[in-house]
C-alpha cells in the first residue's frame, strides 16, 4: 500500500509538471499579439495572464470530465504507471516544440501520450474511439478554421469601420481593446487547459482506488492544477511568443484585437460544451486569419507549414513516447524509476540546448530568424494613409506604417539569413541598366530608393 501511495504521488507530481509546461508553452496564445504590438510590456503581460489562468481554472469542470471519463475507459484496468508514462510523452513533446519555437498543441500531446500508453498496456479496447473523434479530432480540425474565418472577417470589419478615423487615436483604442481581449483569452485558457491536468489527476486517483468512477475533481486537485499552470504562464515561453507574435504575420493593434476576441469566443464556447480543443491551434488560426483580413498583411507560409506539420505529428509522436514509457514502467519499480530518470535527463538536455540561443522578455520582439524571405510570402500593397512620420521612418527602415515599402510588381530580397539578422524583407524598386533591362537593386540602408547606375 505504501508503494501504491508513492506511485500515485509520482503521477500527481508528473501531472503538475506537465501542467507547468502547458502554462509556459501556451502563454503565447493570450499574450503574443499584445506584446508584439506594444499594447503591454512583456513581464506585466505574462503576470496578468498567469493570474487569469488561475481564476479560469475554477470556472468549470466539463473538460476535466472529458479527460477522466471520456477518452480512456476508467474500468479497463488502467494502472497509475501507465498514466505516468503518458504524461512523460506529453512533457517531452512540449519541451521539444518549445525548443523549436513552434506553437503546437499541449492538449494533443497529452491525449497522444495517454492513448499511446494505454494501447501499449491494455489495448485499443480501453480507448473510447467515439469520444476521441467527436471531442478531440473534429474540434482539432474545425476550431482553428472557425477562429481563422472569424478573425479574417473581424479584421476586415475593424479596418472598414475605422478607415476614416484618426490613425493614432484608433490604434490607442485598439491597444486598450487588446488588453481586454487578452485577459479574456487568458481566462478561457485557464478554463480549458488547466482542466486537462485536473482530468488526468482525477483519472490517476480513480485508477488507484482513491476516488469512485465518474467523480468530479476534488478541490485540492483544481487548486493545484490552477497554480501550476499559472506559474508556467508567468515563466513566459518567450520562444513561442516570438513565433506567434512575429513569425506568422505582421500584427497591428486592430488585427491583434480581432484575433484575440475571435479566439476567446471559440475557446469559451468549446469549454462550455466539454470539447478539449487545442487553444494553441485556435489562437494560431486566429492570428493567421487576421493577417489574411488586413490589406497589406503578410503571411509567412513557411512558418505556418512548419506549425501544421507539428500539429500532425503531435498525437503519434507523444503516443510513441508514451507507449515506450508504459512498456518500461510496467516492469516494476526499476522501470518507473528508469522512466523518471530519462525524463529528467531529456528535459535537462533540451534546456541546455535552449541556452545556446536564449529568448527572453528582453528580445522577444526581435524578428523571428526562421521567418520566410519576402519573395515567398503573400503580400498585398497596404492602402493605409501615409503620414509624415511614416515617410521619415521609411527613409531609414524602408517601411511605411509598419509594412514593407515597395513599388508595385517589384521582386523582393532579404537582408540576410544569419541568426542575429532580422527576418523581415526589404523590397527595392527596379534599376534600369544600360542595356534597357530592368533589374532589382540590392537591399541596403537606403532601401526604398533607386540605386544610381553607371552610364
Amino acid at each position: 500500500m505504501e508503494h501504491f501511495t508513492l506511485l500515485i504521488a509520482i503521477v500527481i507530481i508528473t501531472a503538475l509538471a506537465f501542467d507547468f509546461t502547458n502554462g509556459f508553452h501556451d502563454t503565447a496564445n493570450a499574450m503574443a499579439t499584445t506584446i508584439s504590438t506594444g499594447a503591454m510590456k512583456p513581464k506585466p503581460a505574462v503576470a496578468m495572464s498567469a493570474i487569469l489562468n488561475l481564476v479560469g481554472a475554477f470556472l468549470s469542470v466539463e473538460v476535466a470530465r472529458t479527460i477522466s471519463g471520456g477518452i480512456i475507459d476508467e474500468e479497463a484496468g488502467i494502472q497509475p504507471e501507465v498514466i505516468f508514462a503518458g504524461l512523460v510523452g506529453a512533457i517531452v513533446w512540449n519541451l521539444l516544440t518549445w525548443l523549436a519555437g513552434l506553437p503546437s498543441s499541449s492538449s494533443h500531446a497529452l491525449f497522444g501520450g495517454l492513448i499511446g500508453a494505454t494501447v501499449a498496456s491494455v489495448g485499443f479496447g480501453a480507448i473510447n474511439g467515439d469520444a476521441v473523434i467527436t471531442k478531440v479530432v473534429i474540434p482539432a480540425v474545425v476550431a482553428p478554421l472557425v477562429a481563422g474565418i472569424a478573425a479574417t472577417m473581424a479584421t476586415r470589419l475593424t479596418y472598414r469601420v475605422t478607415r476614416n478615423a484618426d490613425e493614432a487615436a484608433s490604434s490607442k483604442g485598439y491597444r486598450a481593446g487588446q488588453i481586454a481581449s487578452a485577459a479574456l483569452v487568458s481566462l478561457a485558457h485557464g478554463t480549458n487547459d488547466a482542466q486537462k491536468t485536473m482530468g488526468v489527476m482525477t483519472l490517476a486517483l480513480i485508477a488507484g482506488g482513491s476516488l469512485a468512477p465518474d467523480s468530479d475533481p476534488p478541490l485540492w486537485v483544481i487548486t493545484s492544477a490552477g497554480v501550476a499552470i499559472a506559474l508556467g504562464t508567468y515563466l513566459g515561453g518567450w520562444r513561442i511568443i516570438r513565433t506567434l507574435g512575429r513569425g506568422l504575420t505582421d500584427i497591428q493593434p486592430p488585427q491583434g484585437f480581432a484575433a484575440q476576441t475571435s479566439a476567446a469566443t471559440t475557446i469559451l464556447a468549446s469549454s462550455h460544451m466539454g470539447f478539449a480543443l487545442s487553444t494553441t491551434q485556435v489562437c494560431s488560426g486566429a492570428v493567421t486569419g487576421s493577417g489574411l483580413g488586413r490589406r497589406g498583411g503578410v503571411i509567412r507560409w513557411n512558418t505556418v507549414s512548419r506549425m501544421v506539420v507539428a500539429w500532425l505529428l503531435t498525437l503519434p509522436a507523444a503516443g510513441l513516447v508514451g507507449a515506450l514509457g508504459a512498456l518500461l514502467a510496467e516492469q516494476g519499480d526499476w522501470g518507473v524509476a528508469t522512466v523518471a530518470v530519462l525524463l529528467v535527463v531529456v528535459s535537462g538536455a533540451i534546456w541546455a540546448r535552449s541556452r545556446r540561443r536564449p529568448v527572453s522578455h528582453d528580445n522577444v520582439n526581435d524578428d523571428d530568424p526562421n521567418a520566410l524571405p519576402a519573395e515567398e510570402t503573400v503580400a498585398v500593397r497596404d492602402e493605409e494613409p501615409v503620414t509624415d512620420a511614416s515617410v521619415a521612418d521609411a527613409s531609414t527602415t524602408g517601411k511605411v506604417n509598419g509594412t514593407v515599402n515597395a513599388s508595385p510588381g517589384t521582386p523582393a530580397h532579404t537582408s540576410g539569413a544569419g541568426d542575429e539578422e532580422p527576418a523581415l524583407a526589404v523590397l527595392a524598386p527596379p534599376v534600369v541598366e544600360p542595356d534597357g533591362e530592368e533589374r532589382t537593386a540590392p537591399a541596403d540602408s537606403t532601401a526604398g530608393r533607386s540605386t544610381p547606375t553607371a552610364s
